[in-house]
C-alpha cells in the first residue's frame, strides 16, 4: 500500500486549522470547541477553546460502551518476572474506577496533583487513567529515582497524594522504592497527605500507620462495594499531566500537557 504521508502533510500545510478540526473528530467531546486554535490566548496559544472532554473516557469508557468491552486493552509482559497479565476494556475500566474511588475518598479532586512513582506495571497505567477520570493532574516520576530528585519534583508539583510500590525489578536486582520515597518526603518542604503503596511479592515493605495505604486492599474494598465514579468533564485546555526535564542544566522544569493533547507550558504556575 502506497504511503499517504505527503498527501496528509500537504493537507496540513494548506489549512492547519481544517486539518486539526478533522483530526478532532476522532475525540469524543462532552461540549464542542469554539475555535480550533487561538494564537492570542496565553503564551503558547490555546487549542480547542471552549471544548470539554475526558481523557479516561476516550481511552476506556467509550470502548466499553462501543462494543469492545471483551477486547484486550492492555497486556503487561514482564521478561524479568516471567509473568503476563492481560486486561480487557471492561476489566481495565473496573480497575480504574475502583482506584479512582480510592483517590476520591482521600479527597483528591479536579486540579489536585498526584505523583506516580512506580515501576512499569499495569497499576501505573491504572493510576494515570484514574487521575484523568476525576480531572486530577498526574506526574510520572521514573521509578527508583534518587530521593533528592524525587523531593525536587514533590516540592514543585505539591501533590496531594503519591502512588508508589514497594519495589521495582531490574536485571539481576530488586530495587527497594519505599526507603527512597520515605527519604524524599522527609527532604521535601511539601508533605503529601498520604501514599498509596502497591506491595509486590519480590520485596514487601512496612507501611506507616495513618499515612501509607495498601493499594491492593484499598482497591479491592472499592471494587467489592461496587464503586462507580463517572468521568469528570474538563476543559481541553486544562492540564492532564506534568513531566519534568532531567535537570542536568539546572532546576528540572515541568512540561505540562493538556487534555486536548498539546503542550501548554514549560513552567506551570500552581495558581492556574
Amino acid at each position: 500500500m502506497a504511503s499517504r504521508y505527503h498527501e496528509v502533510y500537504d493537507g496540513w500545510k494548506r489549512d492547519p486549522e481544517k486539518f486539526w478540526a478533522n483530526a478532532a473528530k476522532a475525540v469524543d467531546w462532552f461540549t464542542p470547541f469554539d475555535t480550533v486554535f487561538d494564537p492570542n490566548a496565553g503564551v503558547y496559544g490555546r487549542w480547542f477553546g471552549g471544548a470539554s472532554c475526558n481523557t479516561c473516557f476516550n481511552a476506556v469508557d467509550r470502548h466499553v460502551t462501543g462494543g469492545r468491552a471483551d477486547q484486550i486493552a492492555l497486556i503487561h509482559d514482564s521478561a524479568i518476572s516471567g509473568t503476563i497479565r492481560k486486561f480487557t476494556y471492561a476489566e481495565l475500566k473496573r480497575e480504574v474506577v475502583a482506584l479512582t474511588s480510592v483517590l476520591k475518598n482521600r479527597g483528591v479532586q479536579k486540579g489536585d496533583r498526584v505523583i506516580i512513582y512506580m515501576p512499569m506495571v499495569p497499576e501505573a497505567a491504572f493510576a494515570m487513567l484514574a487521575c484523568a477520570r476525576i480531572g486530577a493532574v498526574h506526574s510520572v516520576v521514573f521509578g527508583g529515582f534518587a530521593s533528592h530528585e524525587l523531593a525536587t519534583r514533590i516540592d514543585d508539583a505539591r501533590p496531594k497524594l503519591i502512588i508508589s510500590a514497594s519495589c521495582g525489578l531490574e536485571p539481576g536486582r530488586v530495587v527497594a522504592y519505599k526507603p527512597l520515597l520515605d527519604k524524599a518526603i522527609e527532604m521535601s518542604r511539601h508533605k503529601p497527605e498520604a501514599c498509596l503503596i502497591l506491595q509486590r511479592d519480590q520485596l514487601r515493605c512496612e507501611l506507616k500507620e495513618n499515612h501509607d495505604i495498601d493499594y491492593a486492599d484499598a482497591v479491592a474494598r472499592e471494587r467489592a462495594a461496587g464503586a462507580n465514579v463517572d468521568c469528570v468533564p474538563v476543559l481541553a485546555t486544562d492540564p492532564l499531566y506534568i513531566i519534568y526535564t532531567s535537570g542536568t542544566t539546572g532546576q528540572p522544569k515541568g512540561i505540562v500537557r493538556d487534555n486536548g493533547g498539546h503542550m501548554v507550558a514549560l513552567k506551570w504556575s500552581m495558581e492556574n
